[in-house]
């Protein structure tokens, strides 16, 4: 797992050094939502689809180092990181789209669900037939479970991933932010990998690390490239995936802290705004532009919110931590 996230950490690296400047050349830029902070506006024309570097960095670990568990027919690992993956294209193609217009407007948000609804159903069905995933729902803290039917639990799983499949992109806002919370996110599978001998899922977790260490060398403030929908929504994915490849998908709430932060702030302030007629409970959404307009720099918000979210996944370790003692 450790060999894993050095791997992954040195491809990435090496993929960006040659990534950024392919992708300037490409003029792959974002464009900034122009009801964004105004500061934003000089982001405008940095390169996006940067998340294709910690794709490639995770692939080629998880690939690699998961070989012998593969050639024992032990798949999870590469399940993971496929689902991931398909998550990754369609976050590919609305970044395309993006730079081909030069808009910060890509799939609609209509294409976007379809697409990820599908790919969950599709993905929780493959894990049910290998029997990688059963629907009695663990509740951690508690230590118990919860029995469902199949198909109750499937209509459930399938709007978790996809919500925190979006949930992971709108928190990629500001320089560094997603990486930064993701990482903790990744070290807490990892841990519990290492602690329940899950050691091919471990192996893409700490691939997953590795990869987003190696990305904010180029992403974390002022940074060189963003990794787009191309990699929030594979991150996304990867997020989700793991949590029901462990069969915890509850464990997301704490672990997941900031992401739900930031959606319920968003539906909050739409909320809030459709029924008052106009006013709004923050300054902007979601919650790091509302706090970047109270005068906090993008560094502190990064730094805060990843502190927060490696305090919640240490929480979460104690949560867990009666399901296989010892």
């Amino acid at each position: 797992m450790i060999l894993a996230c050095v791997l992954s950490f040195v491809v990435t690296a090496i993929v960006g050094h040659f990534l950024v400047p392919f992708l300037r050349r490409l003029k792959a830029g974002q464009s900034i939502r122009e009801d964004g902070p105004t500061w934003h506006m000089s982001k405008q024309g940095t390169p996006t689809m940067g998340g294709l570097m910690f794709i490639a960095g995770a692939g080629v670990a998880t690939v690699a180092l998961g070989w012998n568990f593969m050639l024992s027919g032990s798949f999870s690992h590469l399940y993971v990181y496929l689902f991931a993956l398909v998550f990754g294209a369609i976050g590919y193609v609305d970044d395309y789209r993006k730079v081909r217009m030069h808009q910060n407007l890509g799939l609609t948000a209509r294409q976007k669900f379809l697409l990820q609804l599908a790919a969950a159903v599709a993905f929780l069905c493959l894990m049910r037939y290998e029997g990688l995933l059963s629907p009695s729902l663990y509740i951690p803290f508690f230590n118990v479970y919860w029995e469902l039917p199949w198909l109750v639990y499937l209509v459930f799983a399938a709007f978790v991933i996809v919500g925190a499949v979006n949930a992971v992109n709108l928190t990629d806002g500001i320089d560094g932010l997603a990486a930064s919370v993701t990482v903790p996110v990744a070290l807490f599978f990892t841990i519990a990998a290492a602690w329940w001998g899950y050691t091919e899922l471990g192996i893409f977790s700490g691939a997953l690390m590795g990869g987003l260490l190696g990305f904010l060398i180029y992403n974390f403030h002022p940074a060189k490239v963003f990794m787009g929908d191309t990699g929030s929504l594979f991150l996304g994915g990867a997020v989700a995936a793991m949590a029901f490849a462990y069969d915890m998908p509850l464990i997301l709430i704490p672990v997941g802290i900031i992401y739900i932060a930031e959606t319920m702030s968003d539906i909050l302030q739409v909320g809030y705004f459709k029924l008052t007629h106009g006013k709004r409970i923050f300054k902007m959404a979601p919650l790091h532009h509302h706090l970047e307009l109270c005068g906090w720099s993008e560094v502190k918000l990064v730094s805060v919110f990843a502190g927060i979210t490696v305090v919640c996944c240490a929480l979460a370790l104690w949560g867990i931590s009666g399901r296989f003692p010892g």
